[in-house]
Formats: C-alpha cells, sequence, structure tokens
C-alpha cells in the first residue's frame, strides 16, 4: 500500500515538473499527462476500496469465529439466500386482480349454462383507475373547450393555423423576394408589386424618363422599341447596374433586388400606353413578354 502511494506521489511530482517546464512541454503533451495522472488516481482509489472491502469481510470472518459461528454460519451470514422469486402465475393473477385456481370455489356463480360456470371475478383496479381517469379526462375537456371556452375547438384552431400560415407566408416571402436577380427574375401581373414599382420609378426613375415613361433625358420606355433588350432579365439588369456611357446610374446600391424586380414590371405593364409628349423611339423594335398571373 505505501508502495502505491509513493509511486502516485512520484508521478504527480514528476508531472508538476513538466507543466513547469513550458519549453519543453506541448499544452497537448501537458493534457496527456495531466488525463492519465487522473486515470491512476481513479485506480488507485478503485484498488483501495478492493482492499478494504476484502479487509472488512476477513475481518467479519474473525469476529463471526470468535463469537463462536460455524463455517456453514458465517458463509449463510455473508451470502444469504436469494428470496425466492413468485411465479408469473401469481404476480399475473395479482395484476389482473384474479383468485388462484384453489380459491375459485368461493366465486363461484350459482348459476351454469351447458355445464359451464362462470366466476365473479372483480374488474382490475389497474382498468377501473384508467375507466374513472377518461371520465374525469372528458368532464376536464367539457369544461375547458365548451363551458368555459378556454381551449380552441377544431374550427377555431384551424382559423388560427391557416393565419398563422399566412403570417409565415409573408414573412418567407418577403425574405425570399430579395434573392432575386437578373437571371430568376419573372414577369408577373400583381397589381400590388407593379404598384410598388410605379412609387419607385416616381421617386427615382421619373427625372429622366418622365412621370409615365415618356422619356425625358432617358429613352421612352412604352414604345416597341428597346436600347438594351425587352425581356424582363434585360430590363432587369439594365436597372441594376446602368448604363454608365450614356448617363444612367447603377441602382443595385440604392433599391433592393425586390424593388428592381418591381420596377422592371411596372415598366412591362405601361407598354402600348402612348402619353402625351412621347419620346421619339429608340434602339431597335422588340415585343416586350406578357406579364404572367401571380
Amino acid at each position: 500500500m505505501k508502495q502505491r502511494l509513493l509511486t502516485t506521489l512520484t508521478v504527480l511530482l514528476l508531472a508538476q515538473q513538466s507543466f513547469a517546464e513550458d519549453s519543453l512541454l506541448s499544452a497537448e503533451t501537458k493534457n496527456y499527462i495531466g488525463f492519465g495522472a487522473i486515470i491512476g488516481m481513479l485506480l488507485l482509489f478503485l484498488a483501495t476500496l478492493l482492499v478494504l472491502l476484502r479487509t472488512f469481510k476477513v475481518l467479519t470472518k474473525a469476529v463471526l469465529k470468535l463469537q463462536g459461528y460455524t463455517k456453514q454460519q458465517i458463509e449463510a451470514e455473508l451470502k444469504p439466500a436469494k428470496k425466492e422469486k413468485k411465479p408469473k402465475s401469481e404476480v399475473w393473477q395479482k395484476l389482473l386482480s384474479l383468485k388462484p385456481l384453489s380459491e375459485e370455489k368461493d366465486i363461484l356463480i350459482p348459476h351454469a349454462y351447458d355445464g359451464i360456470h362462470e366466476l365473479d371475478n372483480p374488474t382490475p383496479s389497474w382498468f377501473m383507475v384508467l375507466f374513472y381517469g377518461t371520465i374525469i379526462f372528458g368532464l376536464g375537456y367539457l369544461m375547458v373547450y365548451h363551458v368555459f371556452g378556454t381551449g380552441q375547438l377544431q374550427d377555431a384552431e384551424y382559423k388560427t393555423e391557416i393565419a398563422q400560415a399566412d403570417a409565415a407566408k409573408k414573412i418567407y416571402l418577403s425574405k425570399a423576394a430579395n434573392l432575386v436577380d437578373e437571371n430568376t427574375v419573372k414577369a408577373v401581373n400583381d397589381p400590388a408589386a407593379i404598384a410598388e414599382g410605379k412609387a419607385v420609378f416616381k421617386a427615382s426613375c421619373a427625372p429622366c424618363h418622365g412621370e409615365n415613361g415618356q422619356g425625358v433625358v432617358g429613352p421612352n420606355l412604352t414604345d416597341e422599341y428597346w436600347l438594351h433588350g425587352a425581356k424582363i432579365t434585360d430590363i432587369f439588369k439594365t436597372i441594376k447596374y446602368g448604363v454608365q456611357a450614356k448617363g444612367m446610374p447603377t441602382w443595385e446600391k440604392q433599391l433592393s433586388p425586390k424593388q428592381i424586380a418591381d420596377v422592371a414590371n411596372y415598366i412591362i405593364s405601361i407598354q402600348g400606353t402612348k402619353p402625351a409628349g412621347a419620346k421619339e423611339p429608340q434602339g431597335e423594335k422588340e415585343t416586350v413578354e406578357k406579364l404572367a398571373l401571380n
């Protein structure tokens, strides 16, 4: 025992000296040494417990022998006999509140049918607990949902879930709308999106293209002639990156992708409106793609 303690103390002292020498050992090596010391202490503690247990057993035998116990009695004291397990049938009978076969004559119902007798076995207690529990649950359900109205019935719960789904859909669409770019933008006939595009157009684009897209410094956006393409993707790209050579600025930093898409859809929606004072056509004649129902 003393030798083991001396060995452990030696290991701990060596580990402490190793930790003190920062230049010789890395952090990973120190962790391994510390982990090894902890494991060694645990093993030593376990070995100590086993030794103590063995010691107590030897002392108990010695004390019992001094008290006059025989070898068989000492063994019986140290290793008491295990209790006999109840037969499975007995456990099953208790679970179902059944009487053993030897007592069935006491619960035999007098009448018989074709020589077949019936036993007056009581209803199992677990079944009665379950039965009365369902009654209590049913009364609670009735009070909560139909009397006090604190809980939602199926129709109300359905409406609530629909409202939550609509709110979640709006949040998703508000985030997903800004994921659009010049490759994924679509021409859609959404009155709300076109109205928002019109508002952005009048605030940002009207100084160069006119209030109604008739063209001022910039080209007329209501005719069939286009300088940079008539597709929704072309219009989106022109608004986003601008045309520096013609003096049109880039709008990708001032407008969100959704706002650019709304403006592009608004421009498509004003095709053929022929506003007063429209500027002469510029570019090549192209057919604008039709707005699809959203």
